[in-house]
């Protein structure tokens, strides 16, 4: 009966561990969509941003709650179609395992000849 006790006591720990670390790679994906779409119309022109498009998808990618790991960003006037992608984690602290990482990606493109319609 103990052991039978213990084994549903692990089950629902792994479970728990599941759904927080579940919970954490959509906080992540939702953090890297904000922050890509976000830098894109930077790497244009400043558009208000404070700083450069990395920063901008830093402060988009904080206030979800999450860390920027990369930005491939760069900044081009060029009135061509450009793409941008970037990296983020967010930490989750579970139950059995401890702190870990849940990372995301994300991309978005912005086409400034578009701009005004």
């Amino acid at each position: 009966m103990l052991a039978l006790a213990v084994v549903v006591l692990l089950c629902g720990l792994l479970v728990a561990d599941l759904s927080l670390y579940l919970g954490a790679r959509a906080r992540a994906q939702v953090a890297a969509d904000a922050a890509a779409l976000a830098a894109a119309p930077v790497t244009f022109r400043p558009f208000g941003a404070a700083g450069s498009a990395a920063d901008e998808a830093r402060r988009f990618a904080a206030r979800n709650g999450a860390t920027l790991i990369e930005c491939r960003c760069a900044p081009d006037p060029t009135w061509r179609s450009r793409a941008v992608m970037v990296h983020v984690s967010v930490s989750a602290d579970l139950v059995l395992f401890g702190v870990t990482e849940a990372t995301a990606w994300s991309s978005a493109e912005f086409d400034p000849t578009r701009l005004g319609r």
